[in-house]
């Protein structure tokens, strides 16, 4: 089991101990959808791919939000808010806007990247350094802004 995996397994019974009811729910959403991965695909999870999971739940609540915002349902942002806050705690430090630049940049010259044609190539690199530390979808729109203006 991983480092991460059996971190988030404590931080359910400390949150269990201490009465965190909706800490103890969000905690218990991520360990269910770490659990059906490894059920299903019988593996046992890495940090790297629980990290993949956990960002992947975050961009759900994204679009949940979304959806809430315009269907008027404040009492669901607030709910999927939280969970986004809680799911974050587990992720890596976030990258910046410049340090986000600097890898897509790098990505861009190691495959010599000249137009919007290019952009899986380059999305191929630059995925594994920073998923779960960035938004993949505003590092797309980077990247397609980037490639389009050459």
């Amino acid at each position: 089991m991983s480092d991460l995996y059996k971190k988030i397994k404590a931080d359910v019974i400390v949150a269990m101990k201490s009465g965190e009811k909706e800490r103890v729910k969000a905690l218990r959403l991520m360990t269910s959808a770490m659990k059906q991965i490894e059920v299903d695909e019988r593996i046992e999870l890495d940090d790297a791919r629980i990290i993949a999971i956990l960002d992947k739940m975050i961009k759900q609540r994204r679009e949940s939000i979304s959806q809430f915002k315009t269907a008027g349902r404040d009492d669901l942002i607030t709910q999927e808010s939280y969970e986004i806050d809680i799911i974050q705690e587990y992720l890596p430090q976030a990258l910046s806007e410049e340090e986000v630049d600097d890898i897509v940049k790098q990505a861009i010259e190691k495959t010599s990247a000249a137009s919007i044609k290019d952009m899986g190539k380059v999305m191929g690199l630059v995925r594994p350094q920073i998923i779960g530390r960035a938004d993949m979808g505003e590092v797309s729109g980077r990247i397609k802004a980037i490639l389009s203006a050459t």
